[in-house]
């Protein structure tokens, strides 16, 4: 047991209040007058996702955790796992009342131009009779409805499904009816005449419970959905990972998922009592019972695409940069400078282009890569399987835990495993989020490399919708490290340090603090800017205050959970915590040290938590490159600047809008509408003339 007096909790807080604070930020934005009306809904439909994942794997964590260790204590807020879900309790209310209300305005606005959820009971009879005929056709054929009662047992209600839930009075005796909400049919259904007028299939299914239970009296009904705790764990079993049989086991683990014990119970519409029988049969406590006017799911907002354009953002997409020749290989371009692809600004099409290269050029040995998250049609795996295919040495390091991208990820590692790729899986009891690629070619000298190190995935989709930076380099250093790394990864160990690269879990956490300490010493001196989603790592928090109280100026730049809080005297005075949330997905991980030509830049797939610095394989790499590091020096003075979309953090725990008499600013406008350029480096290697002429380093049309 870990005890509370050993932490000084007066600057930290709890990381799953901390996240809940971050969803909230994700609902402003649906309530945003600026954000178009469909984006809006789209954000409101992103907030409830998330908490759904949030009530799967953190709250459903907690609650094994208070089985297993009851009186364990967190030791940002000294709160035992009762006590923190209590709080998660206490908090998400107050948010789903938030959700009805901006909901029920969303709803009034789409309709105020043409986009409407027409009512069951307000369907004119031509739609009211074309409804019917579709739900005679295609939806009452495969309802399975069922009452609980002596001889028709509670049956299992699968996690998120839909169901439709009525009380009937059976002559004075009170029964549960549950019908299924069919998957087979699709979510919204479109009247017709126009594609923006619709009704929700659970609704339909809703309003015709009084015709399936005919022969009772309906006395209360609602849409419901049970939330499971969905935090499998790879030890219930014991495993092989080099068992070709692994995959089948992650299988049947992911079967397990949807009969894990509920954690929530949800509700659209008001049945006390309804509630209260549901809750009994599913072991609920009423605190886990919430109950909305929303629907419980708003995934239909992805289906709304042929409304008016300016209820939608202006289309954008991700552009070639600007420095990058076409007509040249990536290889050679590389080989003459660092290259740096900013997503989703910059098109992922360069490093594709090195990928598709590197498959069919004969001289190319090998492709070793770790991939934690691949898009449904994966060009990158393609290209992969292609090389292997052309007889080129491939090994793929795939994590098959990758939390709800298990299944993609297994039949990736399958295709590639069948093209002749090498597949190894993550060590035990340890994922890889680690993003490098490593290519391995003869040259007439002897052998060179190209290596890319990444803050994001290797995923063609989130490249336009993440920020996340690519950085492709020939340097020597890094590519010796990278060589190290995967013949490590490839007999299990973890132990070794590198000279470029910091690798978790065993020697990132220390250079990092190395690295604080640093600055520490140069006192008011001092400056370290950190960019990640998230911090909670309990070492890293109080050795940014100890810079803090040094003097040292510190910015964070922090998505989503922030469990330092800046501003509480003589212990983070000189910090300052911000967050942006907007149209992409604040994704980066950026850490620098000092100032100037001093300053040292590194990307880095890891985010300032305990998982990332202690329990997995991640990287970060140094920037050598000085047009690079410049770059990234003045995209985090842009986000230190955004007054629109910035919101700084409090030491009460709370966010606050930023306000200052500057020009406005939204660091992501301001990167869709001016390219990224890049000045020219001192030593960038020899250029063709070709290259010289056309600007090769980017200088400005």
């Amino acid at each position: 047991m870990e005890n509370a007096h050993r932490w000084d909790l007066s600057y930290t807080q709890n990381r799953e209040l901390s996240w809940l604070k971050f969803n909230e930020r994700v609902l402003l934005e649906a309530a945003d007058p600026t954000v178009p009306l469909i984006e809006r809904l789209r954000f409101a439909s992103i907030f409830t996702s998330n908490l759904d994942e949030f009530f799967m794997v953190r709250v459903g964590s907690l609650f094994d955790l208070n089985m297993l260790a009851p009186d364990d204590v967190e030791n940002k807020s000294g709160m035992t796992p009762a006590e923190q879900l209590d709080k998660v309790f206490e908090a998400v209310r107050p948010l789903i009342v938030r959700r009805d209300e901006i909901y029920s305005e969303l709803v009034r606005e789409l309709a105020a131009k043409g986009v409407a959820e027409i009512a069951y009971e307000a369907l004119t009879e031509s739609q009211r009779n074309y409804i019917h005929e579709y739900y005679r056709n295609n939806i009452r054929p495969v309802l399975s409805p069922q009452i609980i009662d002596r001889n028709h047992p509670f049956p299992h209600l699968k996690n998120k499904d839909l169901y439709a839930a009525a009380l009937l009075n059976n002559r004075g005796k009170m029964l549960l009816g549950i019908v299924d909400v069919p998957k087979s049919v699709p979510p919204i259904l479109v009247l017709p005449g126009t594609p923006t007028r619709f009704v929700r299939t659970e609704a339909v299914v809703a309003a015709h419970l009084k015709k399936i239970f005919k022969i009772y009296i309906v006395e209360e009904e609602a849409v419901i959905a049970v939330t499971r705790n969905a935090d499998i764990s790879l030890d219930e079993e014991k495993f092989d990972e080099d068992n070709p049989d692994f995959l089948n086991y992650m299988s049947r683990l992911l079967r397990k998922r949807e009969r894990l014990a509920p954690v929530r119970l949800e509700l659209q519409g008001y049945a006390p009592r309804l509630a209260k029988m549901l809750a009994s049969f599913l072991k609920l406590e009423m605190k886990q019972v919430y109950s909305c006017a929303c629907p419980l799911k708003l995934s239909y907002a992805y289906m709304l695409d042929n409304c008016a354009p300016e209820l939608y953002y202006p289309p954008y997409a991700p552009v070639w940069p600007e420095y990058l020749d076409r007509e040249m290989p990536m290889r050679t371009q590389i080989q003459q400078r660092d290259i740096l692809l900013f997503y989703p600004y910059q098109s992922i099409d360069p490093f594709l282009k090195l990928l598709r290269e590197s498959a069919t050029d004969p001289d190319v040995l090998s492709i070793k890569i770790t991939i934690y998250r691949l898009a449904r049609n994966s060009a990158i795996a393609k290209y992969l399987c292609e090389a292997a295919e052309n007889g080129k040495e491939v090994i793929v390091m795939m994590e098959l835990r990758a939390r709800f991208d298990e299944e993609n990820n297994i039949g990736w590692a399958r295709e590639m495993e069948e093209a002749g790729c090498r597949i190894i899986y993550g060590p035990e009891n340890c994922k890889c989020h680690a993003k490098i690629c490593l290519i391995t070619r003869r040259e007439k000298n002897g052998l060179s490399h190209i290596t890319q190190i990444g803050t994001g995935n290797y995923n063609e989709k989130t490249s336009t919708l993440y920020t996340d930076f690519c950085m492709m380099t020939a340097d020597p250093g890094v590519a010796q490290d990278a060589v190290a790394f995967f013949q490590n990864i490839l007999i299990g160990s973890l132990s070794d340090e590198y000279d470029k690269l910091f690798v978790a879990p065993n020697a990132m956490k220390n250079r990092l603090m190395q690295l604080i300490d640093g600055e520490i010493a140069k006192g008011s001196q001092g400056r370290i800017i950190i960019k990640a989603n998230s911090i909670t790592e309990r070492d890293l928090i109080d050795k940014l205050s100890e810079a803090s109280c040094a003097g040292v100026k510190i910015d964070l730049i922090i998505r989503g959970i922030c469990c330092l809080l800046p501003g509480v005297p003589g212990k983070t005075d000189n910090i300052t915590v911000t967050s942006i949330v907007g149209r992409f997905l604040e994704h980066s991980r950026i850490y620098c040290f000092g100032e100037g030509e001093e300053r040292r830049c590194y990307l880095s797939s890891a985010d300032i938590m305990t998982r990332n610095q202690t329990r997995r394989v991640e990287i970060a790499c140094p920037v050598s490159s000085p047009e690079i590091k410049q770059m990234l020096s003045d995209y985090l003075d842009r986000i230190l600047s955004d007054n629109l979309k910035a919101r700084r953090l409090q030491n009460d725990g709370n966010y606050v809008s930023v306000h200052n008499d500057g020009e406005p600013l939204n660091v992501q406008s301001y990167y869709m509408e001016h390219p990224v350029q890049m000045q020219a480096s001192a030593v960038t290697g020899k250029r063709s003339l070709r290259n010289r002429l056309r600007g090769f380093m980017g200088r400005g049309k």
